[in-house]
């Protein structure tokens, strides 16, 4: 199976959704090598790079793409399986940025507090151990944490003509930050405007759930990925399948109505999948579903609500195309 790489110039990268020209065509089917640069573009590499002084937010969150999708209409379907995710460098950073965050006050959440102190830690990788190391600033700790690698954004183009910061997370996808989009996931979209015009970027060496201070493990990363079109059909909200669970992401402020969001994703997908009543969906999803914060940093909050396939009867999403892109992966890289 031909693999097409792409690693873009710092003058090609994008950094919203929407309003930026496709860097490529490609044709449902094809096989995607992508480079894409960490949240910060490069711009801290030392525990003396400081945000305030290094990052412009105005330029975070680097997107490669956008990649038109041949024969891609409104009202299709994208699915995007992560095949391998592999870090591009030997470190990774994080920072706590001022007034950013979910433990400070923000621009959102005003306070007379100061912001806490601007700081940076730098994350060593080990790919032989399959680790990365946090080492503490204010002692000699330091501790081997396992290397999980996901993409923070996966999107397409908005609806209406919008233009959306890489930042965001919305029904387009965008910035949602969950560790659910990790090698082995397929991720459905809603497409909204001819040739789909979907990005990736903001990789993550590990995240825990809910992304507290503002960023992750931030890391430049080497996704490959396989792009399908499924005509109609388009979710309302960004889905994901896993081999163990059918997941729907709702993201939005307040954190509640993330959470209804993809509750109502996951009632209407399991009653499809079922063939169950919504009232029936509603009632077994209330008993089964679990509902892990992606992210409360964000400039619309992200929350995944997920149904063990195991606790369900046996059921194939949009024709069991999951099953078929994974079968496809294998002779790309190594099962996860």
């Amino acid at each position: 199976m031909d693999v097409i790489d792409y690693v873009p110039s710092r003058d090609q990268y994008a950094y919203t959704f929407g309003g930026a020209a496709p860097v490529m065509r490609i044709k449902p089917g094809a096989v995607l090598r992508l480079w894409s640069d960490d949240a910060f573009g490069g711009a801290l590499r030392t525990v003396d790079d400081l945000s305030s002084a290094k990052v412009d937010l105005r330029f975070v969150n680097p997107q490669t793409g956008p990649f038109y999708v041949e024969g891609a209409e409104p009202g299709d379907t994208l699915a995007l399986h992560l095949v391998a995710l592999e870090p591009a460098r030997d470190w990774g950073v994080s920072a706590a940025i001022p007034f950013f965050g979910g433990m400070t006050g923000t621009d959102r959440t005003v306070t007379l507090q100061e912001p806490l102190p601007d700081t940076t830690w730098i994350y060593e990788l080990d790919r032989d151990r399959r680790t990365v190391a946090f080492a503490a600033r204010h002692s000699d700790h330091r501790i081997e944490l396992p290397l999980e690698p996901m993409l923070g954004t996966v999107g397409v183009a908005p609806a209406g003509g919008e233009v959306r910061s890489a930042l965001v997370p919305e029904r387009f996808g965008g910035n949602m930050d969950t560790p659910e989009m990790r090698a082995g996931s397929t991720v459905f979209l809603g497409v909204n405007v001819e040739g789909a015009l979907f990005s990736v970027g903001d990789g993550h060496y590990r995240q825990g759930e809910g992304e507290a201070c503002g960023t992750a493990v931030e890391g430049a990363m080497t996704t490959t990925l396989i792009v399908e079109l499924i005509k109609g059909g388009a979710p309302g909200w960004p889905r994901i399948e896993s081999d163990s669970h059918w997941m729907a992401i709702g993201s939005s402020r307040p954190m509640e109505d993330s959470w209804r969001i993809g509750n109502a994703e996951l009632v209407h997908w399991v009653g499809q999948l079922c063939g169950l009543h919504p009232m029936d969906a509603y009632q077994l999803c209330s008993q089964i579903a679990q509902a892990p914060i992606a992210n409360v940093v964000d400039a619309n909050y992200s929350v995944v609500v997920k149904a063990a396939k195991d606790l369900l009867p046996a059921a194939d999403a949009f024709g069991g195309i999951h099953a078929q892109l994974r079968a496809r992966a294998r002779s790309l890289a190594p099962t996860p």
